[in-house]
């Protein structure tokens, strides 16, 4: 493009050149006409008449030519543009297509439900490490503790149910209501509380 440019410019040089000689020829021409005119030379004057035209005409062909080769010129730096355009779009559609193969979706799609699997086992073992963990962290005494405890309950519990035993009285050889439903809360509480100290 650039060697182009430079052919062109050196054309548009050489008619400007040419056309700067025929405005000097046609001040000449018009000089001579006016001279011939004075001396009433009418044949002289239709002659150097016609050659003003013409040169006059050969003068607006070399406007037109050169108005044509600065079109030219325009046209060939757009088709330069268009083609450094054309490449770039070019690189660009290659890139596009390394980058859809390598992000196949399919593959996405699996990779995606590895990590689902992975990450589940990762939090499973998660689990387990930190079940192990208290298990074996545990206090040594927490058996002991847990035992003292029951043994308080039950022994306020027991405390409790023989108040509530100690204030019933019995008629015609049976216990009252009252004395029937505290003896079913306290085998209710009892196998509540055999149930706790049972081995899990």
């Amino acid at each position: 493009m650039r060697e182009q440019d430079r052919e062109l410019r050196k054309v548009k040089r050489g008619l400007d050149r040419d056309r700067n000689k025929m405005e000097a020829e046609e001040k000449k021409l018009e000089m001579e006409i006016k001279k011939a005119a004075k001396a009433g030379n009418k044949q002289a004057c239709a002659i150097l008449a016609k050659q003003l035209v013409n040169m006059r005409k050969q003068k607006n062909r070399s406007y037109t030519a050169s108005s044509q080769i600065t079109s030219v010129g325009m046209h060939t730096k757009a088709m330069h543009a268009n083609m450094k355009m054309a490449g770039a779009m070019e690189q660009t559609t290659k890139s596009m297509a390394k980058v859809n193969k390598t992000m196949d979706p399919q593959k996405m799609a699996q990779m995606m439900a590895q990590f689902e699997r992975e990450n589940a086992k990762m939090e499973m073992s998660e689990e387990m490490i930190n079940d192990t963990m208290d298990s074996v962290l545990a206090e040594s005494g927490d058996e002991e503790e847990q035992d003292s405890v029951i043994n308080q309950v039950l022994g306020e519990i027991g405390i409790e149910m023989s108040g509530k035993l100690a204030g019933t009285s019995v008629t015609g050889g049976k216990l009252d209501t009252a004395d029937t439903e505290a003896d079913l809360e306290l085998d209710d509480i009892e196998k509540k509380l055999a149930s706790l100290r049972a081995p899990s």
